[in-house]
């Protein structure tokens, strides 16, 4: 299975972004899906995660200005970017784990959001 990460881009302070996970098999239903980043410098960091069951998680950095969803028929998992700042400066990889059998971890290959003051 691959993940292909997309929508990164340039954007000014308080502008929007839309970043896209497309899998390649059907696994987003059955996974946690989560977003992460890396600016840096930096270690990596969550942003949002989507459980099985529709639980979502985020950063206290991007409570209220990010969303995670996920369409399980297109195999995708999108995180709306709201607001953004030039700290949301990074690369965005996407994650789709299992942990009970049949257990994976696969990671996107990264999409680069820059946001300028």
């Amino acid at each position: 299975v691959q993940l292909q990460a997309s929508g990164g881009g340039l954007v000014r302070a308080g502008e929007s972004l839309r970043l896209s996970c497309v899998a390649s098999g059907s696994i987003v239903g059955s996974s946690s899906v989560g977003w992460y980043r890396q600016a840096p410098g930096k270690e990596r960091e969550q942003v949002a995660l989507i459980l099985p069951s529709g639980i979502t998680v985020y950063a206290d950095s991007v409570k209220g200005r990010f969303t995670i969803s996920r369409d399980n028929f297109r195999n995708t998992v999108h995180l709306q970017m709201n607001s953004l700042k030039p700290e949301d400066t990074a690369v965005y990889y996407c994650n789709a784990a299992r942990g009970m059998f049949p257990k994976y971890d696969y990671w996107g290959q990264g999409t680069l959001v820059t946001v300028s003051s």
